[in-house]
């Protein structure tokens, strides 16, 4: 059983803790009985299993309701110890929708929130483009104005849930000004003409992953989020919120790694004793504890700043990020390195995990980029 004594630290109420350990239970509970065997259908089924639960409640807000930070960082956290796939399935309802939340309409909010939070409708994030990973501003798909619409032009890539999406939030050059400037964001249904799913994308810890082509999308001016112009400040606010999210998912892998560490350790003998009697082992485990409480410190200072009214948590969600999935992929390696050989066989938890902690180093913000930003916030704050 995973240390669940962080749960009386200051930032948390006690909703946090009621939802933490409610899920806690739940998850136990359902997941396990999840086929992974295909991941598509394994993906809709844990929508629709999250939907039923109520847990998707928390992954948009309508108008007059406000996104919980802590909360989403919880259910992250939790999943992610549990299942990632879970955890995967839940987070793209919340960052596919988060522009909607934000920056949505009545309108918009209307339409697609009771879907994706109900799991009826699946939501995918369509910002990074084949030239254009970190550096948002150098996108070049085209969204042309046509009477009182658009026309979408262009590639998105690296785009999760795609394939398996009901809806897009995509982000495209309407040209107001160069760079950032110059993009917006737009809701693209998934059976838009001239949308495409060019390339299914194969990767270590398999999630739905897709290039998409959009040829001529025609959207209503109704589909546009926000102001023209504004999508660069709309995708990195999304980002603000759900940064720190995907460092509570690391957070989640690595209590996972330490738990299955602890119980290998205690449980295997050598030469009469367990393993946990020899220093060195003794070592390892004391620096995973180490890494996963800090992890957990930085986590839960930006969700609580950014749930306490701070504007931008830019600097304080990119620490979060930055750290825990830095550590969680050491937490992680040690893990295995303690089961021995069985560390890296097939269908061991631990072996999973060193798949799964992988990517979160790269998507939404790669740790070299988040040092670049903590570097400039931190230089412009002097």
């Amino acid at each position: 059983m995973s240390d669940r004594s962080f749960l009386s630290w200051p930032f948390f109420e006690d909703r946090h803790r009621e939802l933490a350990d409610a899920l806690d239970v739940w998850a136990g509970a359902q997941l396990s009985s999840v086929d992974h065997s295909d991941t598509d259908a394994a993906c809709r089924s844990l929508v629709a299993m999250l939907g039923d639960g109520g847990w998707l409640r928390h992954s948009g807000a309508m108008e007059g309701e406000k996104l919980d930070v802590r909360s989403l960082c919880l259910i992250r956290e939790t999943l992610a110890r549990h299942d990632g796939l879970a955890d995967f399935a839940f987070a793209m309802q919340g960052l596919g929708t988060g522009a909607i939340s934000l920056f949505g309409t009545a309108e918009q909010q209307e339409e697609w929130l009771p879907k994706t939070r109900s799991g009826a409708a699946i939501s995918a994030f369509a910002l990074t483009e084949p030239q254009s990973g970190s550096d948002v501003a150098n996108s070049t798909m085209t969204a042309s104005t046509d009477g009182n619409g658009f026309v979408l032009d262009g590639r998105k890539t690296w785009i999760s849930n795609g394939g398996i999406a009901d809806v897009y939030t995509v982000f495209a050059r309407t040209g107001e000004a160069p760079g950032a400037k110059g993009l917006s964001a737009f809701i693209v249904p998934a059976d838009t003409p001239g949308l495409k799913v060019e390339e299914r994308l194969e990767v270590i810890a398999p999630h739905p992953l897709a290039t998409l082509h959009f040829d001529g999308v025609k959207i209503p001016g109704s589909a546009l989020i926000g102001e023209a112009g504004r999508g660069f400040g709309i995708a990195m606010s999304v980002l603000d919120v759900f940064r720190s999210t995907v460092a509570a998912a690391a957070l989640g892998f690595a209590r996972r790694a330490l738990d299955e560490a602890i119980d290998r350790v205690t449980t295997r003998k050598v030469q009469g004793a367990p393993l946990s009697d020899l220093q060195m082992v003794q070592g390892h485990i004391a620096d995973m504890a180490v890494d996963v409480d800090a992890s957990a410190l930085l986590i839960y200072r930006a969700a609580w700043a950014k749930d306490s009214g701070a504007p931008r948590v830019t600097r304080e969600a990119a620490m979060a990020k930055l750290f825990a999935t830095d550590h969680a992929q050491l937490v992680i390696d040690r893990a295995v390195q303690l089961h021995g050989g069985d560390g890296v066989r097939h269908g061991q938890m631990v072996e999973s995990l060193y798949r799964e902690i992988r990517a979160l180093r790269i998507y939404e913000g790669a740790s070299d980029v988040q040092r670049v930003v903590i570097a400039r916030q931190t230089l412009g704050a002097r």
